[in-house]
């Protein structure tokens, strides 16, 4: 009995120590229904589909989950005790309207958490007694409207997310400890510096907010900001505010119908990590490009309609060599020339790019001896003589003659050794079509002067041009609704042309095209975007589903849907319907029925020889012969040695027939006769036995 006394003693000392040390600790039967208490300050409860906050909540609880539970009302008694609670999660629930000072006995609160409820407006007094909130997050909710002063006495506020609501007015911003705010798919076409009172702001996202121009005064108000997001907007131009910009480490600008850009706007962004530039309709990139932004570590650059040509073949090894990541690969693809069309740029290699090959020629001088004084003029070397680019007044109306740029001669070397190396400057030569000439501007721009006769962007449409008889075999008849200003004809069964010149011609003022398109006759009719500069007069949907109905609509680049859109309806052709496929099938079925007829006609002629052979020996044997062989038996074929064993003069015997050499099919295998000729030794009539394979 002492011994066990002796052993309780030591443990309920260390239990009453236990005790005292942590007067408020949470015990596991102080965990509400419901809940999960994995630790003495955090309570989880998730999913108890209940519309009110759950009872008997530790005082000492400092974090406390509640999202996704269906609750759909808050009173101020429910978080009373809560004094310690530094974290109130109660995101994805019911909630409509928060009640003034519903949270004002969390005098510890540090972040809230609101986002994804039912929330339609901020009053003046939600948020007040709460001096030590650092984080509100109230995104995706039907938020219209809030006070003006909701947010005053938010002083040590660091993020304010509110994207995803339907707020078309800001109240003023008044936070002088702010770092974030994300106002992402609202609608605020202008935004002042008396709007953002925020020095301190280091990142701001205001994607699909519906900007038409960003505010050079606020931008030079921010001036701590390294993280901007103005993509998905109205901008038409290059902002420039942010030529000025520096210290940003992050830029997306994707999605804007401003068009290529210049290197002079990108001079002040050197120090960028990441970049969006996608759906700008960019064709291709400034060769400066890689020197522009020496620290880049992640670039955004899909849905650009590339010109995959010598002048980019810079931009695959760059991304390898530098270690960047390309962002979005697979929807990364080049749209010109057609050879390249569709091809993922960052796996091309150098070859695909159609550079000239670099020739080295070495030009040397001839030494002449005059009385004159007059310097001798020496013969033009073929590496001395290149093109003008392109001037800006250059003109490409293929009605005019005298539209090709004259050509050159630089002066000659007089050294008497020079090694010129060409430098390319044009682009491939067979990027225009029908003799025109290509260049290419510091963009990556293609521009073609046509020859007299053509015309298209690429000259590929001569004048009075009537497809040729394949062509119109393969090509459907186009299809062009009444009124419309698109057309379209099926060219194989996966692909449909598009015809957009009376779209463009319409309407001079737009800088890009948004296609839609959508499959009408399978399962799937999720419509696909596409962005299309405005000098693509025609364009090449790929990738499609044979024997299918699409409807494909056409509108100015950054116009909402629906707003001056043109539409139509267009088909690809069934598989089976492909002319040029049934033609390989009826060439391969030639190929293997004339060795077959002339086999069958080989083996009519070799039995009736031997037909014949049979009835001349019979009439030969007058009759001492009891029977004839068609074929030699094995007692004939050893008469040979015995009549030789005997001394007597062999006698001759008839030719065995010899198989047919096997017949080659198609240049494919071999393969045996369909049938082989077989005689009995015991009767005079030839059979056929057919052989299997």
């Amino acid at each position: 009995m002492k011994v066990l006394l002796t052993l309780l003693t030591p443990l309920s000392l260390f239990l009453l120590l236990l005790l005292l040390l942590l007067p408020d600790a949470a015990l596991p039967s102080d965990c509400p229904k419901d809940c999960s208490c994995s630790t003495l300050e955090s309570i989880f409860c998730f999913q108890r589909h209940s519309p009110t906050i759950p009872q008997g909540v530790p005082p000492a609880t400092q974090n406390l989950y509640l999202f996704s539970n269906g609750i759909e009302g808050l009173t101020e008694e429910d978080f009373d005790g809560l004094e310690s609670l530094e974290m109130l999660d109660l995101s994805q629930n019911k909630l409509t309207a928060l009640p003034d000072r519903v949270f004002q006995p969390l005098i510890s609160l540090r972040n809230l958490d609101l986002n994804s409820n039912q929330i339609t407006y901020i009053s003046e007094h939600c948020f007040h007694g709460m001096p030590l909130l650092e984080r509100l997050y109230l995104y995706s909710n039907h938020i219209k409207t809030i006070h003006p002063a909701a947010f005053s006495g938010l002083e040590q506020l660091i993020e304010l997310k509110l994207q995803g609501n339907q707020l078309t007015t800001l109240p003023a911003l008044s936070l002088p400890r702010l770092r974030l705010l994300d106002l992402r798919y609202n609608v605020f076409p202008t935004l002042g510096p008396e709007d953002l009172k925020t020095p301190n702001l280091e990142s701001l996202r205001l994607a699909g907010v519906g900007l038409t121009h960003l505010d050079d005064e606020l931008m030079a108000s921010l001036g701590n900001l390294h993280d901007l997001d103005i993509s998905e907007n109205q901008l038409e131009v290059f902002p420039p505010a942010l030529k000025e910009a520096r210290g940003l480490i992050h830029l997306s600008l994707g999605g804007n119908p401003m068009g290529p850009l210049d290197v002079k706007d990108l001079q002040n962004l050197g120090d960028l990590h990441e970049l969006d530039i996608s759906s700008l309709s960019l064709q291709g990139l400034p060769e400066e490009f890689p020197k522009l932004f020496p620290h880049l570590e992640k670039l955004k650059v899909a849905e650009n309609p590339f010109n995959c040509l010598c002048n980019l073949a810079w931009f695959p090894n760059w991304l390898k060599t530098k270690g960047i990541t390309l962002q979005r690969t697979e929807e990364t693809r080049c749209h010109f020339p057609p050879i390249n069309a569709g091809k993922v740029l960052q796996r091309m290699e150098h070859s695909e790019f159609g550079c000239p090959i670099t020739t080295r020629v070495t030009t040397t001088t001839v030494k002449t001896t005059t009385t004159a004084a007059d310097p001798v003029t020496l013969p033009l070397s073929t590496s001395e003589a290149f093109l003008d680019p392109m001037p800006s007044d250059y003109s490409l109306d293929p009605e005019d003659d005298n539209s090709l740029p004259p050509v050159h001669a630089s002066p000659s070397s007089s050294s008497s050794s020079i090694d010129n190396e060409m430098q390319p400057t044009s682009c491939h030569p067979n990027t225009c079509s029908n003799g025109g000439l290509c260049r290419l501007d510091r963009r990556g721009q293609v521009a073609c002067a046509c020859q007299p006769g053509t015309s298209g962007v690429y000259c590929e449409i001569p004048r009075h041009h009537s497809p040729s008889a394949p062509e119109a075999e393969v090509s459907m008849a186009t299809v062009i609704s009444d009124g419309a200003d698109i057309s379209s004809r099926a060219v194989t069964s996966t692909t449909i042309r598009l015809d957009l010149h009376r779209y463009i011609e319409r309407r001079p003022y737009i800088r890009g095209i948004r296609l839609t398109y959508r499959n009408l006759s399978g399962p799937d009719r999720r419509p696909i975007d596409l962005s299309v500069p405005a000098n693509y007069p025609e364009y090449t949907l790929r990738g499609l589903k044979p024997n299918s109905t699409y409807a494909v609509c056409a509108r100015p680049l950054g116009t909402p849907i629906g707003m001056d859109s043109s539409c139509t309806e267009a088909h690809t052709v069934g598989q089976h319907q492909s002319t040029v496929g049934a033609r390989v099938e009826d060439k391969r079925l030639t190929t293997m029925l004339v060795p077959a007829l002339a086999i069958l006609l080989s083996l009519v002629l070799i039995a009736a020889a031997v037909g014949l052979v049979c009835y001349l020996r019979k009439r030969r044997g007058k009759g001492h012969l009891n029977h004839l062989d068609c074929e030699p038996s094995q007692l004939e074929l050893e008469g040979v040695r015995t009549s030789q064993d005997n001394g007597e003069l062999p006698k001759k015997q008839p030719e065995a027939l010899s198989p047919e050499p096997a017949v080659q099919n198609g240049n494919l295998e071999y393969e045996e006769l369909l049938l082989q000729d077989h005689c009995t030794s015991n009767n005079n009539m030839c059979t056929h036995k057919p052989s299997y394979f």
